[in-house]
């Protein structure tokens, strides 16, 4: 029999509109308090929707040496490698000190390519002519930059591995990392997701398409998911990078684990009279994989992104496969705080399941004043609330129809018992 290692989390760092590090965007979770505002990153007073969930205080220089010229990369891979810095401190872990076995995979999660590089390419060729584009341009503007500048600079073997796959890319590259620990071919992994679509082009191309909320008059409130004032969600950056570890390894080293991965699953959408179905499958293999019935997950942390429609289609998802035990767990979604990270989604919510296991409280659907008709569960409005969670199961869903989900579970220890 082939023995399969279990994998758990032991670092985390965390890079949002709502905080940057673990403590701060824990605590305005917690508080319902969100990160949405007008957008300062450009001039978008001429735009439909003004307001994004900008990541404030932001500064490279605090991450990495200006020798290696940070504001010429993209946004997102400043912010993805602050956030391993951030991962790899709070795990205790330095690559250099360790003996590793295998080489280090870092597997990240990018939905496109660096927009702010290609605007900012395209301006220099408008005002430069075609001898004035920095040369750094087709070097920063690759999906696989960001994978590849952590990789570089952790001075070990790695692996370098960029996942694009719209919003759940970040929980995809997670599910990469651990499927290698747990077929033995690595001890632990960088993983994780990062976005910055906070730029002209794609603020205006999301609205457009009806992807970005116009409640310019009220920034904080407008991202509401499940709510009936709704008009959609809100697209913000940031970065969520974590890293796994064999159980066994973990322990030996006398590292405390957030959590432990035991089932995921990803599926496309593919029936067109049947839409969404692909996240239904997802959490029917995700629990099949984890070896769990859907009675045994005390909390759902739902993708919820504030679109009425998306938002209504995972309810009735939720219902297809949890039945009458629907009504029973409990529904979150930290988008009212957040907004939409893109690929960074799922990360946010992998660390905020960590948290929620660590201090058992779970984090309110923050701005749910009043539900949508057609979504109908327990959504914990308004505060958070005290539980023991054992259990979680975890949703992504990005453009395209692409699906996601994950189970997490708690780690049992002498200090917080079985």
């Amino acid at each position: 029999m082939i023995k399969r290692n279990r994998v758990v989390v032991t670092g985390m760092g965390v890079l949002a509109p709502n905080g940057i590090g673990v403590d701060a965007f824990w605590k305005s979770l917690v508080a319902g308090e969100s990160g949405i505002g007008p957008i300062t990153l450009f001039d978008a007073s001429g735009f439909k929707s003004r307001i994004a969930g900008e990541v404030k205080g932001f500064d490279p220089l605090h991450y990495m040496d200006a020798d290696w010229k940070p504001k010429r990369m993209a946004r997102h891979t400043q912010l993805a490698y602050a956030a391993t810095q951030m991962a790899l401190k709070d795990a205790d872990f330095n690559p250099k000190l360790q003996r590793l076995t295998t080489v280090l995979p870092v597997c990240i999660g990018v939905s496109t390519s660096a927009m702010d590089i290609l605007e900012r390419g395209f301006r220099e060729l408008e005002d430069r002519g075609p001898r004035g584009v920095n040369p750094g341009v087709v070097r920063n503007c690759q999906p696989q930059a960001v994978t590849h500048l952590i990789a570089a600079k952790l001075g070990v073997e790695t692996e370098a591995t960029t996942i694009s796959s719209a919003c759940p890319s970040g929980m995809d590259a997670i599910a990469a990392a651990t499927s290698l620990i747990k077929s033995g071919n690595a001890d632990v992994a960088i993983a994780g997701g990062a976005d910055a679509h906070v730029m002209p082009l794609a603020m205006a191309s999301f609205a457009s398409a009806g992807l970005s909320s116009f409640a310019n008059d009220d920034p904080a409130h407008a991202s509401r998911p499940y709510d009936a004032a709704s008009d959609s969600g809100v697209i913000s950056e940031g970065a969520g990078v974590i890293i796994v570890e064999n159980l066994e390894r973990a322990v030996a080293r006398g590292a405390e684990p957030y959590l432990e991965i035991t089932g995921y699953a990803a599926q496309m959408d593919h029936e067109a009279d049947d839409p969404f179905t692909g996240l239904a499958a997802t959490m029917r293999l995700a629990l099949a994989n984890a070896c769990r019935d859907a009675r045994e997950i005390d909390y759902i942390c739902s993708y919820g992104p504030g679109h009425p429609e998306l938002d209504a289609a995972e309810v009735r998802m939720i219902r297809r496969v949890f039945g009458p035990a629907a009504n029973d767990v409990p529904v979150s979604s930290i988008k009212g705080v957040t907004g939409n990270p893109l690929a960074a989604a799922g990360p946010f919510q992998l660390i905020a399941c960590a948290l929620a296991f660590k201090h058992n409280i779970i984090p309110p659907t923050a701005n749910h004043d009043s539900p949508n008709p057609d979504c109908d569960l327990d959504f914990v409005p308004g505060k958070a609330r005290k539980a023991r969670l054992n259990c979680v199961l975890i949703n992504v869903r990005g453009l395209g129809g692409g699906n996601s989900s994950m189970v997490v579970e708690r780690v049992p220890t002498e200090r917080n018992g079985p």
